[in-house]
């Protein structure tokens, strides 16, 4: 890369890069991480495409190709990334949020009386747990993680979106819930199974939190210390909502079954697969 590089020549010669190291989206991703390092959106890309280069903004660039071509994930890089339109501070310490998560959210919103509390099971970045409280101001909510640094990024999200007044983030594991009991109670825990996890596509497998993926043999340990405790964390009436992969579906509704809740059913994403299973503590 020298002076004489235009924005449009720059994005060409990414797009070319990553295409050649098997990213899934060369354009989108190029587009992308330049966009973000020059603080544009897409069309301004566009907008400016005969716009040359400095040298400095080269030199930041530069190095996050390379990194993108190694298969870091484009979040980790600019280290940001939206969820429910609100834009999220991610890490290689969180998981990084997906679209599909949204369901999530959107069930969570469904269930929702004027005011109560939630908790978060595993908050990672704190995504689900805020983007809930964004929509339910009279809500509080409390966001739970075995990881101090993905707590750190949680409550840094929480001040950027000025919701840290309404939202606590604590630490504990799966094996010691809190005492107290709650209307509503999500969670998008590890599910992949260690078999599944070789498989997963270098971002994954490579990049994100091992901790906040798998979930044992068959990928269902986590499900099985939730349901178990099921009836201590819902209030009589209350809800439990649990991301899930494709394939466990059945699974998790039997473990809900044998927790002794009812009204249990499966919601599915956009594209069409299980997404969220429910159920409910009885009044």
């Amino acid at each position: 890369m020298s002076e004489s590089w235009t924005l449009l020549k720059l994005l060409r010669w990414t797009t070319g890069y990553f295409r050649d190291k098997g990213i899934e989206n060369p354009r989108l991703d190029a587009e992308l991480l330049i966009a973000g390092v020059l603080k544009l959106d897409r069309v301004g890309i566009y907008l400016n495409y005969d716009r040359p280069l400095s040298d400095p903004e080269l030199a930041e660039i530069k190095p996050l190709v390379r990194r993108r071509g190694q298969r870091e994930p484009l979040q980790y890089l600019l280290q940001r990334t939206e969820f429910w339109s609100l834009e999220f501070k991610v890490s290689p310490a969180v998981l990084i949020p997906r679209a599909d998560t949204e369901i999530l959210v959107e069930e969570a919103l469904a269930k929702a009386a004027d005011e109560g509390e939630l908790l978060d099971i595993g908050t990672g970045s704190g995504a689900i747990a805020l983007s809930f409280a964004h929509e339910k101001r009279a809500w509080r909510v409390t966001g739970l993680d075995v990881s101090s640094t993905a707590l750190d990024v949680a409550s840094d999200n929480a001040r950027h979106l000025a919701l840290d007044g309404r939202c606590r983030f604590v630490s504990g594991d799966l094996s010691q819930l809190p005492e107290k009991a709650f209307e509503l109670v999500v969670s998008n825990p590890p599910y992949i199974s260690v078999a599944e996890y070789a498989e997963l596509m270098p971002e994954v497998r490579d990049h994100e939190p091992e901790l906040a993926l798998v979930a044992g043999e068959d990928g269902l340990d986590c499900y099985r210390k939730i349901a178990d405790q099921a009836q201590k964390i819902l209030k009589p009436g209350g809800w439990l909502l649990l991301e899930i992969g494709y394939q466990q579906q059945q699974a998790v509704m039997d473990l809900l079954i044998a927790a002794g809740l009812s009204e249990i059913y499966c919601r599915q994403d956009y594209a069409g697969n299980p997404r969220v299973v429910a159920g409910r503590r009885s009044l």
